[in-house]
C-alpha cells in the first residue's frame, strides 16, 4: 500500500470526524447520533459514495443549522473532507466509513431527514444491475432510515444510469413527488442544487456531459 495513503488511514483514526470500524463509537451510534456525535437536534441530511465530500462540504457550510454526513468505503476519499471540515471548524460534519448496504446498522427508521447521490459508479454492465445504488434494494434502504417526506437528490453525468433510475422508480408504487431534468444547467431545478458542484461534475460538464437531476420522496 502506498505510504501516502496510509498516512490518510492513520490521520482518520485520529480524527473525531471520522467514524470507522475500529473505533468503539461504530457501534454505539444507531439512533444516537443527535446526543453521541452532533450534541445538537438538527435534522441529518447524507451523501452516499460521497468521496470527497464536496456536497457534504457544501451544504454544511450553507446550512449551518443542519447536520451533514459523507458515507463511503473508501477511508483514502473521506480523510480529504474530514481534513477540510476539521480545517474550517464545520462541527455539523461527520464521515462515516461503512458499506452503504449496512446502513440500516447505523440508523434508526426515519433519523434521516434528507439523502443525496452524486455521481455515483454508473455500473453499466448488466451483471452489476444489483451493486447500483439506485437499485430497488439500495431504495428499500433509503426508505427505511428516512424520515417521512424526507428527499431523495440524485445528480450524475450518466444518461443510461439516470434512465434506468427513472425506470426503477416508476415500476415502484411507494413513490411521490418526482421531478426530474436530463439537463440541469437549462432548467428551473438549478437551484436546488445551490451550485456545489463535485470533482467530477466540473470534469464531465466541461468535457460537454449535460448534467441529469431527480428529487423525489416515498410514500409511506
Amino acid at each position: 500500500m502506498a505510504r501516502g495513503k496510509l498516512a490518510r488511514f492513520a490521520a482518520n483514526a485520529e480524527r473525531k470526524n471520522v467514524i470507522e470500524p475500529g473505533k468503539p463509537i461504530l457501534d454505539e451510534i444507531k439512533g444516537h447520533w443527535h446526543e453521541r456525535y452532533f450534541e445538537n437536534e438538527n435534522d441529518i441530511t447524507l451523501e452516499l459514495a460521497c468521496g470527497r465530500g464536496e456536497y457534504t462540504i457544501g451544504l454544511s457550510r450553507l446550512f449551518p443549522e443542519k447536520n451533514f454526513i459523507g458515507i463511503d468505503l473508501k477511508g483514502d476519499r473521506i480523510w480529504k473532507g474530514s481534513g477540510i471540515a476539521l480545517e474550517e471548524g464545520l462541527d455539523n460534519v461527520g464521515f462515516l466509513r461503512v458499506h452503504i448496504l449496512e446502513l440500516e446498522k447505523y440508523f434508526e427508521p426515519q433519523e434521516v431527514s434528507d439523502i443525496w447521490i452524486t455521481f455515483p459508479d454508473p455500473r453499466p454492465r448488466d451483471r452489476d444491475e444489483k451493486r447500483r445504488i439506485t437499485h430497488g434494494r439500495y431504495l428499500d434502504i433509503y426508505k427505511g432510515i428516512l424520515k417521512h417526506n424526507g428527499n431523495v437528490f440524485f445528480k450524475t453525468d450518466n444518461t443510461g444510469l439516470f434512465e434506468y433510475t427513472l425506470e426503477v422508480l416508476k415500476e415502484r408504487n411507494d413513490i411521490k413527488d418526482l421531478v426530474y431534468t436530463f439537463d440541469l444547467y437549462h432548467s428551473d431545478l438549478k437551484e436546488e442544487c445551490y451550485d456545489i458542484r463535485t470533482r467530477y461534475e466540473k470534469k464531465f460538464s466541461e468535457e460537454g456531459h449535460d448534467i441529469k437531476y431527480l428529487r423525489f420522496k416515498f410514500s409511506q
